[in-house]
């Protein structure tokens, strides 16, 4: 087998307050053989606690959208575990679908 060592750019988005991070999304972009432009993961959204339901997951996701359109992405994915219906919600007011799932192994 041979291994073919790739890089992958990404960004780091923050809403910041007082030098305080309220809100971050990670965005990664991705490229492959079968198309000709990357796509976007966006990973590890996150709003402090104090301030959830103001609209800073809404504002995040779609800064990362903006920054996937920047970078030409044909798509843009994300995961989100069971059970949060509210977070999900969100996601398809914001025009994604559930279009499967996700299979993970935890090997660390």
């Amino acid at each position: 087998m041979n291994v073919e060592r790739i890089t992958t750019g990404g960004r780091k988005l923050t809403i910041t307050k007082d030098h305080k991070e309220l809100a971050r999304i990670y965005l990664y972009f991705i490229q492959n053989d079968l198309h000709d432009k990357p796509y976007a993961l966006m990973e590890d959204l996150f709003v402090q606690e104090e301030f959830r339901g103001q609209g800073y997951g809404k504002k995040m996701v779609q800064a990362a959208l903006e920054e996937a359109k920047k970078e030409r992405c044909y798509k843009v994915i994300c995961t989100s575990r069971y059970g949060r219906e509210h977070v999900h919600k969100m996601y398809q007011d914001l025009g994604f679908k559930d279009y499967g799932k996700e299979f993970r192994i935890d090997i660390g």
